[in-house]
């Protein structure tokens, strides 16, 4: 049992290495992002697997002793808490969605009504142009008609790194970031993901966009705020300079994705770009800068509504996963995306295979979820404290009674 801090947190980081070399095998697929000493990663690396009930032990040990004060060791707790609740699932325990979601994840899940879905597909209605056709047959023809041509993706990192300059001088108005910070934007394929930030450590970060799908320019801004500033990659910087470097919270260098935080950051992501671009001010800022040359003009739609709606539909992936997890058969929950999410046919057997072949039927809860979460808790006079506290502050979705 550790007996320091220091012990404390090599254990803690062993368990989430050894953890993820579990996943890595399986179709969870890797859940950790690590940034910690390189010793401790060479240790898992090198040592034979360990099994999953005796990473659950080890989480277990690490509970009844945590060497830190109160807040940062409920923090902690949550963490290892998901940690041990995955590697009991690997060892054979089988929990409902729900209950599995509540340990890990620690927030409630219940099936979503779908009253909620024929509210923002009223809002969609309202937001997208007049046209004929179905909402989803109107919803694709705006995305097409906003589509960067494929002959010139190549012009796709451009216009990311305009975007990082607006969103950056925006989110610097909340949150002091440093002047030589360099985000960096890259094209990748044969990818599931449509864009990811990565920080890489330092002052430096890259914006990974999949090249192989159509990129919606009205979407350019939600895009980039939600991975870059002020999403994913400004609250992991941020972290790092402030907690690991200024108060040696090394656990924040080590980051296991299907525990509380997580819903946390996806619910900042998904509000991302409202947060330094409220009203219209996102659409006002593509038509100026972006939309115009690329001989997009203006047809009526409200982008700010429709991303919110958007934000609203990630709810029908969260009832999408409780119903695989109920066994529902791949047809009925293609047809319930296509229905509810109003997705095209390959979009929807797109999105089956993320839920089911890299095991984000938990993780996936976590956009809807974190989005309602900060939805309520973010709608005060005190906003930008609230924003600067989650880009700055070790927090848990406990912590965010919107009564406060």
């Amino acid at each position: 049992m550790p007996h320091t801090t220091e012990e404390w947190l090599r254990d803690y980081a062993l368990l989430a290495l050894r953890l993820d070399r579990q996943l890595e095998g399986s179709a969870t697929g890797t859940v950790l992002i690590y940034r910690g000493p390189q010793r401790w990663r060479t240790q898992a690396e090198r040592e034979e697997p360990l099994p999953p009930g005796r990473l659950a032990e080890d989480a277990e040990a690490l509970l009844q002793d945590i060497p830190f004060p109160p807040e940062r060791a409920r923090y902690l707790a949550a963490h290892v808490l998901a940690m041990r609740t995955v590697a009991r699932r690997l060892d054979g325990e089988k929990l409902p969605l729900p209950q599995y979601a509540a340990q890990c994840l620690g927030i409630p899940v219940r099936p979503l009504p779908e009253e909620l879905f024929e509210e923002a597909h009223s809002a969609l209605d309202a937001a997208l142009p007049r046209t004929p056709g179905s909402l989803t047959e109107r919803l694709h023809r705006w995305q097409a008609a906003h589509t960067l041509p494929p002959d010139r993706v190549d012009e796709l990192p451009a216009l990311v790194q305009k975007a990082v300059a607006e969103t950056r001088r925006r989110t610097n108005e909340i949150v002091a970031l440093p002047d030589d910070e360099e985000v960096r934007c890259r094209l990748v394929s044969g990818v599931r993901f449509r864009a990811a930030g990565d920080h890489e450590g330092g002052v430096r970060s890259t914006i990974h966009i999949n090249r192989d799908l159509p990129f919606n320019l009205a979407d350019l801004l939600y895009v980039v705020t939600h991975e870059g500033h002020p999403g994913h990659i400004a609250e992991s910087l941020l972290k790092e300079r402030l907690l690991v470097e200024g108060q040696g919270r090394l656990e924040q260098q080590v980051r296991f994705m299907l525990a509380p935080s997580f819903v946390l950051s996806e619910g900042l992501g998904l509000h991302a770009q409202e947060i330094v671009f409220p009203g219209d001010e996102a659409q006002a800022w593509l038509t100026d800068n972006v939309l115009a040359a690329h001989g997009i003009e203006p047809d009526g739609s409200d982008f700010a509504a429709v991303h919110r709606a958007q934000n609203i539909l990630f709810g029908v992936w969260a009832n999408t996963a409780l119903l695989a997890a109920e066994g529902r058969p791949d047809t009925e929950l293609a047809a319930y995306l296509s229905r509810w999410a109003l997705l095209s046919e390959a979009e929807s057997g797109a999105a089956l295979g993320t839920l089911r072949a890299t095991g984000m039927a938990l993780y996936v809860l976590s956009y809807f979820h974190g989005w309602r979460l900060l939805d309520s808790w973010l709608a005060t006079p005190d906003r930008t404290t609230r924003v600067r506290r989650l880009l700055t502050e070790q927090l848990l979705p406990a912590d965010l009674n919107p009564t406060d």
